[in-house]
């Protein structure tokens, strides 16, 4: 975990900071989610609502939040169940870039586990959830927060600051204005059709994609790896104002790998759409030995765009899947990284229980690429 600045986290007092779209559907003012199953393998733990994927942030790096206040006293939770529970749900989200919010208040005698359950906490969380941790945010820390300062780093002390006034006040926020003619990012498929003469494949997916082709495909852990904010915004821009853009003035080739998965990301729709979304969530249900013949099925209902624009990057994930040996990024990897990047649920965001699916249904595409898209040429 690395130090940032309390000027990157603003959910508390600008809550605009997560679209509507990104906020968790269906969990009441007690933290219960009514579309929880009783048989979630926690569901003892997860009742409480303690846990809770509460979005995604600008970067679209998803929000984790642990609410003290939805604890129940001791004698009624299991406090290793409440461990496992914690490292089941991360396990899900931390092969991508996510940030933890803690919120302290509502801890008190009656409810908060030992000082060693702590400790043991702590080791627990090895290299493989701090990798992508972005930040570790504590909102209204006590003194025993402050005497466990030297064990839980990075904290940042929310309310010293809105105490002393520090913050600025959250701004109105700006109409939305008209996308530019050479806009890239945020706009349909079809739009960025129709301003490119009838081309299918956007420019600045064409450019990723091509760049990473010539000198990325053997990078060790291509698309695992973060990129300065700043200079993706910096690219963003160029993009959207229709300069052009030379990825090696950068020296990062995880630059476009980024800039890609962010073009995916902020679509207004999923390259996979809404639509496809249930169809997804049920491949699991599917005898293994048709769920290639399930996965071109649910292809052929795509819109022209998004089928091509799929198409194009799968086949470019399967490329880099192929050496696998160098940028340890097999096709069960990849589909980790972008299962989400290609579809989403139109209200709040996926379960965790809903990532099996969505990440096997990648994988699918990936490693069967060609299986998985003749289907759709044949019959033209």
């Amino acid at each position: 975990m690395r130090e940032v600045s309390l000027a990157a986290w603003l959910i508390v007092e600008a809550p605009s900071t997560l679209r509507a779209t990104e906020r968790p559907s269906g969990a009441s003012m007690a933290g219960q989610d009514p579309t929880l199953s009783t048989d979630h393998p926690f569901y003892d733990v997860a009742r409480h609502g303690i846990l809770q994927v509460a979005g995604a942030d600008q970067l679209g790096r998803l929000i984790v939040t642990f609410s003290c206040c939805r604890m129940p006293p001791s004698h009624q939770l299991n406090h290793q169940r409440l461990l496992e529970y914690l490292k089941y749900t991360l396990d899900h989200y931390v092969e991508n870039d996510y940030t933890i919010v803690y919120f302290h208040y509502g801890l008190n005698s009656q409810n908060k586990p030992s000082l060693g359950w702590l400790q043991s906490a702590y080791k627990e969380f090895d290299r493989k959830y701090k990798k992508n941790l972005k930040a570790l945010y504590v909102v209204h820390p006590t003194s025993l927060i402050k005497v466990l300062w030297s064990i839980f780093r990075p904290l940042i002390r929310y309310d010293e600051k809105l105490q002393r006034g520090q913050l600025p006040p959250p701004t109105k926020t700006p109409p939305p204005r008209p996308p530019l003619p050479t806009q890239q990012f945020g706009v349909s498929l079809q739009y960025l059709r129709d301003k490119n003469q009838g081309e299918l494949i956007p420019p600045v997916l064409r450019a990723t994609v091509t760049y990473l082709k010539e000198k990325g495909l053997r990078t060790e852990g291509l698309f695992r790896k973060s990129a300065s904010a700043q200079t993706i915004r910096q690219v963003q821009r160029l993009f959207n104002q229709g300069k052009p853009v030379n990825f090696d003035d950068y020296g990062d080739i995880h630059i476009p790998a980024v800039i890609l998965k962010t073009f995916l990301r902020e679509l207004p729709e999923p390259l996979l759409t809404f639509r496809a979304y249930e169809q997804i969530l049920g491949i699991t249900s599917v005898e293994s030995s048709l769920r290639v013949t399930r996965c071109r099925q649910i292809l052929q209902e795509l819109p022209e765009p998004n089928h091509a624009v799929l198409r194009y990057v799968a086949d470019f994930l399967h490329a880099v899947s192929q050496e696998s040996i160098f940028n340890k990024m097999n096709s069960s990897n990849l589909a980790c990284v972008f299962g989400l990047n290609l579809i989403w649920p139109s209200q709040g965001v996926a379960s965790p229980s809903a990532l099996v699916p969505l990440n096997l249904f990648t994988e699918l595409l990936i490693e069967y690429y060609e299986k998985v898209f003749s289907a759709r040429e044949a019959g033209r």
